[in-house]
């Protein structure tokens, strides 16, 4: 009697699981075939970059892009939309920089440069000094003061084609944009040029932020194409006495009031538990931001979207964050999570997308190990649409704020063969995100806050 209740039960069991599992998969197809058929976020990234453009922190264009993303919200009709104060640096580029290679024999070269985001101007006149190139910080050491004092250092150290991840090579070389000029004025440099982080060989030179150690002076630094880079090195070998010449007029100004903007589907059961999704609202000035990262978005800006299109009534919150400030200070993310933990929110789960707006493939977790195998184990669920890499690693860098609250931290994770090409440049431009991809990312991640909005972490 009792092996036949306990069969009976077992049975009950499986057929709910079974029929959960049908429902679920029908739930995820609806949401990818509304997103693929009549998803609204390729319109809004095309009235992001082509109307408004480039948005760094501080800016006019920052600022049209927070009102734009605040009305566009209010017509999806969420539960609310509001907006959170956040003092953001202020930067500016100022006149387009210009750089030549001077030869000896009195030829001139003129290349591609922009300056690094945080960089000091250089004078007037410009900067005009011999070059010195090295490939890393261990050849520079090497040289020394004797050999640098009075030059300009040219690092010239490419990212690496051989990692399949182009972000693990992106991080091997982004150490010299950030480090490269007070490790170059440690030794009496008076400038630094910064090889562009792309694997391309383009005349796109690629922006991006610098910091200065105070402990040693600041001095004016650039990034230059990888074409330019090319030519610069070459004509060195050539003529190793060739004079560099470059003039920027970038310059910091006094900090600035900008937002995050947020809007959120109350959840039905479990309101308290709130599900984050967003990417970042500001971008470099160089390019239009396509990619990066007005591709994540309105790709969180849709999942709101396809929940009221679809009349899918989560059980916990749904909250998109438009972060303000990431590229060149963070602020945006580090004002959420303090408004989280002051405000005692839940917030269970953080998923980003940064990465661009091209093909899905999976997630990267992040978090308690008992929890995101739980949630690894909705993959199948995914398979039908590509979605085959779901790993354990990094989240995003907006979202990372709120790991020391408990949160699991999701990153949305893409083909980033391209990405590169485009990141930080004034390439990445409308042109460069394919409709579809992008419509699929929007899809991937809110099939994925659809099961954990149903069926929670525990």
């Amino acid at each position: 009697m009792q092996r036949t209740v306990l069969f009976i039960l077992s049975l009950l069991f499986f057929t709910s699981f079974t029929h959960a599992q049908n429902n679920d998969s029908v739930v995820i197809r609806n949401i990818y075939t509304e997103a693929l058929s009549n998803g609204k976020a390729y319109g809004w990234l095309d009235f992001l970059t082509n109307n408004i453009g480039g948005r760094l922190s501080g800016s006019e264009e920052a600022t049209k892009a927070v009102l734009f993303v605040e009305e566009e919200l209010n017509k999806i009709n969420p539960d609310r939309v509001f907006k959170q104060e956040v003092i953001v640096p202020h930067w500016v580029r100022g006149e387009k920089e210009s750089a030549e290679i001077k030869m000896t024999n009195k030829k001139t070269v003129a290349v591609s440069i922009c300056a690094l985001g945080g960089s000091i101007s250089t004078p007037k006149e410009g900067i005009k000094a011999k070059v010195v190139e090295v490939k890393n910080f261990e050849e520079l050491d090497m040289l020394g003061t004797e050999k640098i004092k009075g030059k300009i250092v040219f690092f010239n150290h490419p990212m690496d084609p051989a990692n399949y991840s182009t972000f693990k090579s992106y991080g091997e070389a982004a150490r010299y944009r950030w480090s490269g000029a007070s490790k170059a004025a440690k030794y009496g440099a008076v400038g630094a040029v910064i090889r562009s982080m792309t694997l391309s060989l383009d005349d796109f030179p690629h922006t991006g932020s610098m910091g200065y150690n105070d402990s040693f002076p600041k001095v004016p630094t650039c990034a230059i194409s990888t074409i330019g880079a090319a030519k610069l090195s070459a004509s060195i070998k050539e003529d190793p006495a060739l004079i560099f010449i470059y003039k920027q007029s970038c310059r910091k100004l006094p900090d600035a009031t900008s937002y995050n903007v947020i809007g959120e589907i109350k959840g039905s059961e479990y309101p308290e538990e709130i599900i984050v999704v967003g990417g970042h609202l500001d971008s470099w000035d160089t390019g239009n931001g396509a990619h990066d990262d007005g591709a994540g978005v309105v790709q969180s800006m849709e999942i709101l979207n396809l929940f009221r299109k679809l009349n899918i009534q989560p059980k916990r919150t749904i909250r998109c964050v438009a972060y303000m400030n990431e590229e060149n200070g963070g602020k945006g993310g580090e004002k959420y999570a303090e408004m989280a933990k002051l405000n005692k929110e839940n917030n269970i789960v953080a998923i980003e997308s940064d990465g661009g707006g091209s093909t899905p493939e999976g997630f990267s977790f992040n978090g308690d190990s008992l929890t995101v195998g739980r949630i690894m184990q909705w993959e199948k669920l995914f398979n039908p649409f590509g979605m085959h890499q779901w790993i354990r690693g990094y989240g995003g860098a907006d979202i990372d704020h709120l790991k020391s609250q408990g949160t699991i931290l999701i990153g949305l994770m893409v083909d980033s063969q391209r990405y590169f090409d485009y990141h930080h440049a004034a390439s990445d431009t409308f042109d460069k995100v394919n409709r579809r991809e992008l419509e699929l990312g929007a899809a991937s991640m809110a099939s994925l806050i659809y099961l954990i909005s149903e069926y929670g972490l525990k």
